[in-house]
């Protein structure tokens, strides 16, 4: 089932309508939902529907060719081959006079690592023959770096020739609701923390009723899509998979930066630095830098991927128990305890994503919104921030907190926040946010009557 992503898809129609000639751009990681997106606006629609391969260029030419003869003629085993790529686009622009042709190319990235000339061939036909057709154009890739580089930047022979593009993001705390409506705002809170809001992944853990059956059943579990995702995902997408597993495992243990990466994982500073872009680019990785400040020394490198976060922390650890199918016995006592500190991280996240997206009457227009951390001169000691939201303009500043604790939050944690906006200093005026899964103390509550601080529960920011 198709959930999500109107907006997009409301546009991509509305496009089609005008029945101008599109060469419209759809990227983002893999697994977030491109190709069903893709799908669902295709549906009833005349469609050239061509999924590249990571193989020759000759390959490559074979399985386009089949892609278009199936267009007229569903369900052929075989297809008559085109001489060369301009030949099969030229069949393409044929099609496209006879009436709205949607052409796709997925996996893009495939198709131009094979054949270096494809993007020049397609800036060519574009510019002499499909810029004044009705084609529906859609080049469609996973590899973020290269579509932003090689298709979507200056040097691209296709620059200039997108009409319009869309980089998909995995879904928001709140959009992923539609998947399991009747859960508790604590169960669907967690599993944000489990598939990081990637549609593919909410679907695979199957949630029906019990999340803890879920998770026993679709990932802790050997014969599992999920458990073996990591690695089918690193072997589908690198060389060397075995070096990278190695780098998460350093980021996943803690070690956040470039130097302390490289030791752990036994490989020279420079070297490393490779694998870590190429982990960037895949989305598996993230840098962070306090927010308002430039990267630099204080740059961190953290797994971004939600997903990928928590199976290397509860997976690796235990994977003779669960190649050993003890998972019932050790899940309660071993792996489920420690949910709550594994929450806490994806709970500021959400916490970013309710003041960026959803909160109302939220006092400061935002820029931006992170964390910081940094050095208390008169303690002598590092601070760190949940929550930092910067003005469009101005010097008013949000600070907040996040508890995904059970136990209620009292008059001390607002008393702290004010210390650490103080060693914050950037602001003229600050305005207070504390989240709390467990509530607050009467004390704290009479605090924000008195609108010294706004308080906001988990089931708040499901409202």
């Amino acid at each position: 089932m198709f959930h999500c992503r109107d907006k997009e898809l409301k546009d991509l129609n509305k496009r089609y309508s005008k029945g101008n000639f599109e060469c419209v751009v759809v990227y983002g990681r893999r697994r977030v939902g491109k190709t069903a997106l893709i799908n669902e606006f295709c549906k009833g629609k005349p469609t050239v529907f061509f999924s590249a391969l990571s193989a020759s260029s000759q390959e490559n030419l074979e399985a386009l060719s089949k892609a278009i003869y199936e267009k007229e003629h569903s369900g052929a085993e075989t297809a008559p081959v085109y001489p060369t790529f301009d030949a099969a686009f030229n069949e393409i622009t044929r099609m496209a006079e006879e009436e709205r042709l949607i052409f796709v190319i997925d996996e893009y990235p495939y198709l131009a690592k094979a054949n270096k000339s494809i993007s020049s061939r397609l800036q060519h036909i574009i510019d002499h023959t499909w810029k004044n057709s009705k084609l529906f154009l859609i080049l469609c890739g996973s590899s973020m770096s290269f579509m932003e580089y090689q298709v979507l930047g200056y040097e691209s022979p296709l620059y200039g020739r997108r009409t319009g593009q869309y980089k998909i993001q995995a879904l928001t705390y709140k959009e992923m609701t539609e998947f399991n409506p009747d859960l508790t705002a604590e169960q669907q809170a967690f599993i944000f923390g489990v598939t990081g809001g990637i549609p593919h992944y909410i679907n695979k853990l199957d949630v029906d009723g019990d999340v803890d059956d879920a998770l026993k059943e679709n990932l802790f579990n050997t014969s599992s899509y999920l458990y073996e995702e990591p690695e089918n995902l690193l072997k589908q997408e690198l060389r060397e998979p075995a070096i990278y597993n190695s780098v998460i495992t350093a980021v996943a243990g803690g070690a956040s930066r470039s130097n302390e990466i490289a030791t752990k994982v036994g490989i020279e500073s420079p070297i490393c630095a490779k694998y870590l872009k190429v982990l960037l680019g895949l989305g598996i990785l993230v840098k962070k830098t306090p927010i308002t400040e430039k990267a630099g020394k204080k740059t961190i490198y953290a797994i971004g991927d939600n997903f990928f976060r928590f199976w290397y922390r509860f997976v690796p650890q235990h994977i003779s128990a669960i190649s050993a199918g003890r998972i019932d016995k050790i899940y309660d006592p071993v792996i489920k305890k420690h949910y709550p500190d594994y929450m806490g991280l994806i709970f500021e996240q959400m916490c970013r994503e309710y003041l960026f997206l959803y909160a109302e009457d939220v006092p400061v227009v935002l820029s931006d919104i992170g964390s910081w951390w940094g050095t208390d001169s008169k303690e002598k000691k590092e601070v760190e921030i949940d929550i930092v939201g910067t003005p469009v303009e101005g010097n008013e500043y949000i600070i907040g907190s996040c508890k995904y604790k059970n136990s209620p939050v009292g008059v001390d944690e607002l008393e702290l926040l004010k210390h650490y906006a103080d060693v914050f200093g950037k602001g003229e005026k600050y305005h207070y946010y504390i989240f709390s899964k467990g509530g607050f103390t009467e004390g704290l509550q009479e605090l924000a009557d008195k609108s010294e601080v706004r308080l906001v529960t988990l089931q708040d920011m499901y409202k």
